[in-house]
């Protein structure tokens, strides 16, 4: 997979991309905001592949990366993961609504990021499959399956009505299963809204689907951080 880095620390792009290079990526190296978006166009016009993801730093010498990852979001689809100091919820959430990913904090452990790249890559090929059986695309998940084009449910194909929130939730745990999602990120992407005061919505709709469902294991509480979507057995 051809990955773009945005880091202005030469040392921390170095050591990246050795450990990114040994798990089979072709790194590309961007050293400031201008760099990057140079990198992205040409892959934006087809003119060479496009990269499998693009790991963003926020604290870049010529432009501020959140505007980084507003402009390269308007010329591809490209995931993008944000990879900064920046721990705050607002931060996260800020960075989330311009249309990154995901979002990983530093110090972070080599292995959680790696997770969190091919995450973010089956999401997207997933969404690409799906974009090509046009009507027909679904996640199957076990015995539960999810029409996105259509927005239907069902399990051991007997149709279960949900309201609009809830598919929205089940959908977007259910394309990255086993991948968990911080609280305030599901509130971010399902409600487009911040984290304070919604907390008790998203505990609501998580236990309608479980008993609309009827598998309460479906989807698991990660106590402290948020919740992840538990694959059934098919």
């Amino acid at each position: 997979m051809r990955l773009l880095l945005v880091e202005d620390d030469d040392h921390v792009a170095a050591a990246l991309s050795a450990v990114l290079a040994k798990h089979g990526f072709t790194v590309t190296h961007a050293r400031n905001g201008e760099e990057a978006l140079q990198a992205v166009l040409p892959a934006a016009h087809g003119e060479r592949p496009s990269y499998g993801v693009i790991l963003l730093d926020l604290g870049l010498p010529d432009q501020d990366g959140y505007q980084v990852c507003g402009r390269i979001r308007k010329l591809t689809s490209t995931p993008v993961i944000m990879v900064t100091a920046r721990a705050d919820v607002r931060s996260r959430i800020h960075g989330l609504n311009l249309g990154a990913d995901d979002y990983v904090v530093k110090p972070y452990d080599t292995g959680e990021l790696l997770a969190r790249i091919h995450a973010v890559s089956r999401r997207t090929a997933n969404g690409d499959e799906a974009g090509s059986a046009g009507d027909e695309a679904a996640l199957r998940l076990g015995s539960v399956t999810i029409e996105l084009p259509t927005r239907r449910v069902s399990v051991e194909g007997a149709p279960v009505q949900l309201t609009r929130k809830e598919f929205d939730l089940l959908a977007l745990l259910a394309q990255r299963p086993g991948v968990v999602f911080r609280r305030e990120q599901i509130i971010s992407e399902v409600w487009r809204t911040s984290w304070e005061g919604t907390g008790r919505t998203l505990e609501v709709h998580v236990a309608s689907l479980r008993s609309k469902l009827r598998m309460p294991a479906l989807i698991e509480t990660v106590r402290g951080v948020g919740y992840r979507l538990v694959a059934p057995a098919a």
